[in-house]
């Protein structure tokens, strides 16, 4: 008992914490969804309905818009930020004057919060075009790029592509960290070996540090892909709860706040839970079984 049960009475206020608060908050969700309570009558606690929430929601436009949306912030963004942050760790890793200076330029992003993130990026991508163009459409207007002006986010088929600019703007500093990390942990002997054997420096990458990053690269996935499933704030600082740019999380809210439907709402979260839990709890069986191993 002296071993075990100081460090137990040290955790257990954690402990407590988290399985009421997230634990079981997220089980009463999940009860939520499973009623009809389509009202906020308090009196009414609502029926229980089994999964009829769950497949009834596939049936509104809406829900498949802002799953459809859903998808293409996600695909967007998660590539872009890994495509960029490998590009950037990469430069870094090859050794520049200045490194820590622009270290910091890059992962300095990360410290605004995505509320500014949208105010200042709602402005840059103002759809105004011509004379009346501000933001990147006015940079491209002063240059006689004419042709390089857009809808930006209010365009209705790839509006949630330039959603997701922001997003890689903000995040990829943190994803080069990683991958810079990843790159400095691979021993220089594997390299000189590999170009002992005749490989090239391309080769020495796509043979030897690649293949080394593969845990770095599926951390920084399911990291983005978390993030980009239940973005909220960006989307509402850029355009508002409107239907162009309408994500599960926005659906939520309008269905909580604006429509008075709790029921609807739980259904929403707990879709987007699920979602996450897709990409979060392979990762954990994953790094478990790499521990053991």
């Amino acid at each position: 008992m002296r071993r075990w049960l100081p460090g137990l009475l040290l955790v257990s206020p954690s402990i407590i914490l988290i399985a009421v608060f997230v634990y079981g908050l997220l089980g009463w969700n999940f009860k939520l969804a499973m009623t009809d309570k389509h009202d906020e009558i308090a009196e009414i606690p609502g029926n229980f309905v089994g999964l009829e929430n769950f497949t009834g929601i596939w049936s509104e436009e809406r829900w498949g818009l802002s799953v459809r949306h859903a998808i293409v912030f996600t695909v967007v963004f998660v590539g872009g930020a890994l495509v960029l942050g490998w590009l950037l760790a990469f430069l870094m890793e090859k050794g520049i004057r200045a490194e820590s200076g622009f270290r910091a330029v890059y992962l300095f992003p990360m410290a605004v919060s995505f509320i500014a993130t949208g105010v200042v990026w709602r402005w840059l991508m103002n759809s105004a075009t011509g004379e009346q163009a501000v933001g990147l459409n006015r940079l491209f207007h002063y240059l006689g790029l004419d042709f390089l002006q857009w809808q930006w986010f209010r365009d209705p088929d790839w509006g949630m592509a330039a959603m997701a600019i922001p997003a890689i703007w903000q995040m990829s500093g943190y994803i080069m960290a990683l991958f810079l990390a990843g790159f400095r942990g691979v021993p220089e002997e594997l390299r000189e070996a590999a170009r002992v054997d005749g490989c090239s420096e391309w080769g020495v990458y796509r043979y030897v540090v690649l293949p080394m990053l593969r845990p770095v690269t599926l951390s920084a996935l399911i990291i983005l892909g978390h993030i980009s499933l239940k973005v909220f704030d960006l989307v509402v600082a850029v355009s508002g709860k409107q239907i162009i740019t309408d994500v599960p999380a926005t659906f939520m809210w309008t269905a909580v706040y604006d429509s008075h439907d709790p029921a609807k709402g739980a259904t929403i979260a707990s879709y987007i839970v699920l979602s996450v839990a897709v990409f979060v709890v392979p990762y954990l069986i994953w790094d478990a079984r790499k521990g053991k191993r």
